[in-house]
């Protein structure tokens, strides 16, 4: 059997006993995501789990829009934030393996606003009125790790507070060329290479991809990714004719009880951001996840060299990298972080049961995968989540995947 015609292109099946999952165990899924469901944390889920190159698990929960009551479908399209990072870095090391985009390379050689920045000097009042100069420029490798010295507006200090909140409130209100101008201006948080914090880098990729490429990020992404991948509901905004399948969010935080939405992704943005704007079914992404733990091929189709991914997907965080605010994260400690994915260091430490070499991230809008390579395993969760109860959602999937492994 075969996953079809709504559900994007094939993806082998398979009985998933003869895959190592316990089948009694899979059914533990669906009543743990229903009472969710029923208690209003989650609005509805797709949930996609493939073993040994296989799809052994596909349900859809819930509902596609809760305030009409339409009911989630398999073939949802959701808008997945962050999990947009790892495409861009593919991106950037395509360009990379045909000697295009160096990853050791500065910034400011491929995207000269940046040239200029320097590194601010907290104030007592935690401003940065004093900038110093930098000890290195910052390099691709910084801005796909998140050690470039950039961050998100979303920080206590008074720098963090003039930095642009999020990548799809920058691409919402500035061309490429003003975001860069806009941040060339800004002083670095920290000298690059030093500290890792979350941060508009992957933004900065993928206008450095575009800059090399000569294209817009969607349509290279779509001839050299989404394409030969088909990936076919996958791109930067939803068009007209499949506004029926976009998931909804729940009017209200389940958790605050204040009014909450995410980005409309039926509208197209000023630019395509790297760092959030991308949206995906759980199909799409679990052939992307898939091509990642086959080492950048799926179905003879090669996007990346074997080496590429191994590098990809290592910890590139060593013992110079202060990864304190990594540390921060729910669910990240006992990680590093490698290019655009969290790297698990060791079976222990973290609060969710994996393998040393998982690799993971998630979006902003309750979305989550992870590749676990230790058991031939790629999960992919969509929801419309956003909010602090995403990280909840996050260690109740995880478990209820790992318990049913054989």
């Amino acid at each position: 059997m075969t996953v079809t015609a709504n559900d994007s292109t094939s993806f082998p099946s398979g009985a998933p006993q003869a895959l190592g999952l316990s089948a009694d165990r899979l059914a533990c899924i669906g009543p743990a995501l229903e009472a969710e469901i029923a208690a209003g944390t989650l609005p509805g889920a797709v949930l996609a789990i493939a073993r040994q190159g296989r799809l052994a698990y596909y349900e859809a929960f819930g509902y596609l829009d809760p305030s009409a009551g339409v009911p989630m479908t398999k073939d949802a399209i959701f808008s997945i934030a962050s999990m947009t990072k790892p495409i861009v870095v593919v991106a950037a090391l395509m360009l990379y393996e045909e000697g295009r985009l160096m990853v050791n390379e500065p910034v400011a050689k491929y995207l000269p606003q940046l040239a200029r920045m320097r590194v601010g000097v907290p104030g007592c009042d935690g401003s940065a009125a004093m900038t110093v100069d930098l000890q290195r420029e910052m390099t691709i490798q910084d801005l796909m790790r998140h050690t470039a010295g950039l961050s998100y507006g979303r920080g206590s200090t008074k720098l963090h507070k003039i930095y642009p909140l999020s990548s799809t409130l920058s691409a919402s209100t500035w061309t490429g060329t003003e975001f860069l101008d806009e941040l060339g201006a800004l002083p670095l948080h920290y000298q690059p290479g030093s500290a890792w914090e979350y941060s508009l880098g992957l933004d900065v990729l993928g206008l450095a991809v575009e800059k090399v490429s000569g294209m817009r990020l969607g349509d290279f992404l779509q001839e050299r990714l989404f394409g030969p991948l088909g990936m076919q509901d996958t791109g930067f905004m939803v068009p007209d004719g499949k506004l029926s399948r976009y998931a909804r969010v729940l009017p209200n935080d389940p958790l605050t009880r204040e009014p909450q939405a995410i980005r409309d992704g039926t509208r197209r943005h000023k630019f395509d951001c790297g760092g959030g704007c991308a949206v995906s079914t759980a199909i799409d992404y679990l052939r992307f996840a898939q091509m990642l733990l086959n080492r950048g091929e799926v179905d003879r189709v090669r996007i990346l060299g074997r080496k590429t991914v191994e590098f990809m997907t290592a910890d590139h965080l060593g013992p110079e990298v202060d990864a304190t605010k990594l540390r921060e994260y729910p669910n990240l400690n006992g990680y590093g972080f490698g290019l655009g994915v969290a790297v698990r260091r060791g079976a222990g430490i973290s609060g969710v049961a994996s393998s040393a070499g998982e690799f993971h991230w998630a979006g902003s809008t309750g979305t989550y995968f992870w590749v676990d390579p230790a058991e031939s395993l790629v999960v992919v969760f969509m929801a419309h989540a956003p909010g602090a109860i995403r990280y909840y959602h996050r260690q109740l999937v995880h478990a209820l995947v790992a318990q049913a492994l054989r």
